[in-house]
């Protein structure tokens, strides 16, 4: 008689969310928030479900420090609208990293998740800071290198 293979489901609450730490001095953007949305999303784990948040927290320090490569960043764009007739607003890399330094990672992360109500939820568990240090240390956060 043949044997079945049973699906295992895991319960969000019975997955162990880690917290980690990585530095995003002189990385490259792309890159790196490539590997971070797979950490949150949970695809390093033995047990990733595609449906299921079974991810770990992810906190980026540095941001303000990221690189790169060629021409990209003189030639990178963001691209806003208000919803108004002429309400279009585009501003270049260099601008958004003296105005918001984290928007790049954390922009580039969201678009690497799902775009459903999961993804707004795995978006939570990215935190961008800008210098060295954040309010995440009694989470005993470990190091994560790339």
């Amino acid at each position: 008689m043949k044997q079945e293979k049973l699906t295992r489901f895991i319960k969000t609450e019975d997955a162990n969310h880690k917290w980690y730490v990585v530095d995003a001095k002189d990385q490259v953007l792309g890159r790196l928030a490539s590997q971070v949305a797979s950490v949150i999303r949970g695809k390093n784990k033995a047990i990733f479900t595609p449906n299921m948040d079974t991810g770990d927290f992810v906190i980026i320090i540095n941001a303000d420090k990221i690189k790169l490569t060629g021409k990209r960043e003189s030639q990178k764009t963001y691209f806003r609208h208000s919803g108004y007739p002429g309400g279009v607003t585009i501003s270049s890399f260099p601008e958004m990293q003296i105005k918001k330094p984290d928007f790049a990672i954390r922009n580039a992360v969201k678009g690497m998740l799902p775009k459903t109500r999961l993804g707004k939820q795995l978006i939570k568990k990215l935190k961008v800071y800008v210098g060295e240090n954040h309010p995440h240390q009694a989470q005993q956060p470990e190091q994560l290198s790339f």
